[in-house]
């Protein structure tokens, strides 16, 4: 069908109603049937199937079989619209599997005018019914095979829609899809949208072999299953020469991506297969298999060297296309290895000045996450010059750069507010000013050197922001933090201008923060100025302001530490745990589930403290995955003992492992006198798992007790083990058992009665805090376990066991109790303040030291993700973030799980770490920590020596 002009001007606006094209169908019916005319309406009813216009069931079966009249007509465009658009009918129409011998006859048909049978095939496979499959398996076979590729891949396509209806069927057709994949056939015009044939043969490339890609897509589908067939294919269709599209290359770089991750002794193989794609012919190919590379945790300079390489390379090309590809590719790997993108700086520095600022913006944001601190400065007046030509999307992405800068390199904190307060007064929608102002709280909260600058940045921003949600933050942090400066009186007036000038939610916000600067304060005068603010308050239009106004006018007549509490409670709801008890308890499942309300006694309470340290680390590893956060409590020794981290837990996934175990606990009539669980560890594997008894360990803080919890697996089926126990033998630091260097003393051992072959069973064993010495019950401990038991085989005739049985007992390995198993991180705003205000000289607190050889280190950041772990606690001021190859300085924070288990306000305890690194010896670390309470600093270094590292 053909358009002039004016036609293709109105196509875009052109409606169409669904009743009159109904209507004008009848033409279907017409003697003799004007083609024309007939593909007009057919274009119509495709314009409303396309668009979402759905006919109802009688009017898509009329259609249905009027269109079906037209398979006589000998017009070939005619019968390609036609398919197309009882493909779509058949969804809606009934009766469809009336016409498949006719669409059987076309898809058949041979002739080099013939054109439509591409689109015989998709309407036929879309048509039939699972029952009626086998029909058309020949049909389906031989043009899967065909000579003509555009009839070969709607063969294939089909296959994929048959697959779930038939699969059985269609896995007969291996051979075949096999024969298509090793095909070299070009293709010469493919049917687009239900169009194509030989009217699209000048699109068509001779290099064009699309066959494959869907040939080899099909035999991916049919192998899913069989992971070694599909390694098979991988490697078949890798070989040179094989395979001639480069679509196909590129889908088989994604298998050997995926086959990689999910079996880990594939790696190496399929390592060497994307390696060698790195240096394929076909620029999609190379992106391709680098783009994969990035996905791959823990690479190696060696693995990830060449691919740099190529992306460098492509850094100079002349097409703007390539370039952005593989800057894109480079910031993001640069997230993962910025050490070895590094080396890429020079070429990306020249991209700055692109014209393309999609590229530009890539390049700086790269820049900024290999730059080192000395860089920052420069990268930001580069930065400066171009944010006003980019589209918000960009700058969003500059202000997260920039945002994980401010965590990394808090000495940096005054250029970097200077830049964000700068773009604060550009023009930019509210993605791009929310991306800002959570930038600027990230420095107040992790940066408090910036505190009052960034503060008063904010109050100027606020008495011109048009977004009311903006505007209510600010006003809750400046609530949070102004009371808290050295002059807070300054913040009162841009926070009352908004109960003057703004609307009732932001006057509501305002009236909430200006009460924190009243509520609890001990500056007299200042409380009266906020009472009187308040005051006029009462008489504002919105209810919700008055309310707020009363409320806190009340709470200011109040004592102090009441009125305190309530306004400003320090503590909170441990978020995460909160949000997934309450989807736990919606998702119950039937009103039944909502016959008890919600418990908030199950969900810890964290200190603000707490909270920050979780926020930071997840924001920081979250934006950088290659930093961990601290593992909370050790590992296993086997899998700790090269000094590297399998992974890091959160404090969120502490306070979780804590929550998840204490009903257990609470369940055992025995423990109901400890009181709550202060802290519970990660698990710990004691034996392997091919072992006859598997065992691991959880360790369970209470404030005058430590529990241990053996799971043990009995994998013999054929026999039952009872009166299942664990003799556990606790050394001391001085590591002799008894006497005044036993760390703990044992009180009892609730024994498992019977585990069954298979089954799982849990025996726990009580220690006194403090027996060993130590007033505050901080004592490390080597723990010696012996698992002993009764061993009676299962009489098969009866499958029971045996009255008779034998003792036998079982090594695990020893189980270690550490510092690390007493502290939680927390956040601090100054680690000086902190350092200076537990010296040893001038108050209680206690100071240990020692120094250490991490010989198995590989580097300084590897020691300081080990020590983070070892120690348990918060690493402060972005020194979790290692810039020199040779020195580092961690600085670690935390406090102890005594105090109140509601509130975890426990003492106060910090690490000051010196470390240095060479290739000879590997890291040498002095490690000096400092504690409020007594024996604590002593635990924690004795547990980072137990760890693993030596004198």
């Amino acid at each position: 069908m053909s358009f002039n002009k004016k036609d293709e001007d109105d196509a875009g606006i052109v409606k169409v109603d669904r009743t009159s094209v109904f209507q004008e169908a009848r033409v279907f019916n017409t003697s003799p049937v004007s083609p024309r005319r007939c593909r007009i309406i057919l274009t119509k009813i495709a314009l409303l199937l396309f668009t979402g216009e759905k006919f109802p069931q009688q009017e898509a079966t009329a259609l249905f079989f009027g269109i079906s009249k037209l398979f006589q007509n000998k017009d070939a465009s005619l019968r390609q619209m036609v398919y197309l658009v009882i493909k779509e009918l058949s969804k809606e129409a009934e009766d469809v599997i009336m016409v498949t011998s006719s669409i059987m006859k076309d898809t058949a048909a041979v002739g080099s005018d013939v054109v439509y049978r591409a689109n015989a095939i998709r309407a036929l496979c879309r048509i039939i019914d699972a029952s009626t499959v086998q029909a058309i398996e020949r049909n389906i076979k031989t043009a899967i095979v065909d000579k003509t590729p555009s009839v070969a891949s709607a063969a294939l396509v089909s296959s994929y829609h048959l697959l779930p209806i038939a699969r059985d069927i269609v896995r007969r057709w291996q051979s075949e899809t096999q024969e298509a994949a090793s095909s070299n056939k070009a293709s010469s015009g493919f049917s687009i949208g239900g169009f194509g044939g030989s009217t699209h043969s000048a699109m068509g490339a001779s290099n064009n072999y699309m066959t494959q890609y869907h040939a080899i897509g099909l035999l991916y589908q049919m192998r899913s299953h069989d992971r070694m067939a599909l390694v098979k294919m991988v490697q078949q269709y890798s070989a040179a020469g094989v395979v001639k599209s480069p679509n196909a290359r590129v889908m088989l770089v994604r298998l050997a991506a995926k086959l990689a991750h999910d079996d880990p002794s594939l790696r190496r193989p399929m390592m060497k297969l994307l390696d060698d794609w790195l240096r394929d012919k076909s620029e999609m190919v190379n992106f391709e298999a680098a783009k994969a590379l990035t996905t791959f945790p823990d690479l190696t300079d060696a693995e990830v060297g060449q691919a740099i390489h190529v992306l460098q390379l492509f850094l100079t090309s002349p097409r703007a296309i390539t370039k952005f590809a593989a800057i894109r590719i480079l910031h993001h790997f640069a997230t993962f290895k910025p050490d070895s993108v590094r080396s890429c700086n020079p070429d990306i520095e020249s991209l700055i000045s692109n014209t393309n600022r999609s590229i530009a913006t890539f390049a700086i944001t790269t820049l900024l996450k290999t730059g080192n601190e000395s860089s920052v400065d420069r990268l930001l007046k580069q930065i400066s010059t171009f944010m006003s030509e980019i589209t918000d999307e960009f700058k969003v992405t500059v202000v997260e750069a920039i945002r994980t800068l401010c965590l990394k390199f808090p000495a940096k904190q005054a250029g970097m507010l200077g830049f964000l307060s700068g773009i604060l007064r550009d023009e930019g929608g509210f993605e791009f000013k929310r991306a800002v102002v959570e930038s600027m709280f990230d420095l107040i909260k992790f940066v408090p050197e910036s505190r009052e600058e960034a503060l008063g940045q904010l109050c100027e921003f606020i008495e011109d922001c048009e977004f009311t949600k903006l505007a209510v933050r600010v006003l809750h942090l400046l609530g949070v933090e102004g009371p808290r400066t050295r002059n807070p009186t300054k913040y009162i007036r841009y926070i009352y201008n908004r109960v003057v000038l703004e609307n009732a939610v932001v006057r509501a916000a305002a009236v909430t923060a200006l009460a924190k600067f009243g509520v609890g304060q001990s500056d007299a005068e200042l409380k009266r100025s906020v009472q009187v603010l308040l005051t006029r308050c009462l008489d504002d239009t919105d209810d919700e302001v008055r309310d707020r106004a009363a409320l806190n006018l009340r709470l200011m007549k109040e004592d102090d530490e009441t009125a305190a509490r309530f306004v400003r409670n320090d503590s909170m709801f441990s978020l995460p745990i909160l949000e997934d008890q309450l989807a736990h308890y919606v998702n119950g499942g039937n009103a039944e589930a909502f016959a008890e309300p919600f418990d908030f006694k199950n969900v810890p309470v964290v200190t603000r403290e707490q909270s920050l340290a979780e926020d930071r680390t997840t924001k920081l590893t979250t934006a950088t995955p290659t930093l961990k956060a601290p593992t909370i409590g050790p590992t296993s020794k086997k899998n700790t003992s090269d000094g590297a981290s399998s992974g890091g837990d959160s404090l969120r996934e502490a306070t979780a492992a804590s929550q998840r175990y204490a009903q257990q606990l609470l369940a055992v009539p025995e423990f109901g006198a400890y009181g709550a669980v202060l802290k519970s560890s990660a698990t710990v594997e004691l034996t392997e798992s091919e072992t006859e008894y598997v065992v691991s360990a959880i360790k369970h803080v209470f404030r005058e007790h430590v529990v241990l919890q053996f799971e043990v697996k009995n994998t013999l089926s054929d026999y039952v083990l009872s009166d299942v126990s664990m003799l556990s033998t606790a050394s001391g630091a001085d590591g002799e058992e008894g006497g005044d260097g036993a760390a703990m003393e044992e009180e009892f051992i609730l024994p498992a009665p019977v585990i069954k072959g298979e089954e799982t069973g849990t025996v726990y064993v009580s220690f006194a805090r403090g027996s060993g010495g130590s007033s505050a019950g901080f004592d490390a401990a080597t723990l010696t376990n012996v698992l002993k038991f009764t061993l009676k085989e299962i009489d098969p005739s009866t499958n029971e066991p045996e009255e008779g049985g034998y003792d036998d007992e079982y090594q695990v390995e020893d189980l270690e109790i550490t510092g690390a198993d007493y502290i939680l991180p927390a956040f601090a705003g100054s680690f000086e303040n902190i350092w200076s205000g537990l010296d040893p000289s001038s108050s209680d607190a206690e100071e240990a030291e020692e120094t250490l050889q991490l010989g198995n280190a590989k580097g300084l950041a590897e020691a300081v993700e080990w020590l983070g772990r070892e120690l348990g606690m918060q690493a402060l001021e972005g020194t979790d973030v290692v810039v020199s190859t040779s020195t580092h300085q961690l600085k670690l924070f935390g406090r102890s799980v005594g105090g109140n288990a509601r509130s975890g306000s426990g003492g106060k305890v910090a690490a000051l770490i010196r470390m240095a690194y060479s290739g000879k010896s590997g890291v040498t670390v002095k490690v000096t920590v400092r504690s409020e309470e007594e024996g604590l600093a002593t635990c924690a270094v004795a547990g980072a020596l137990g760890g693993g590292a030596g004198r």
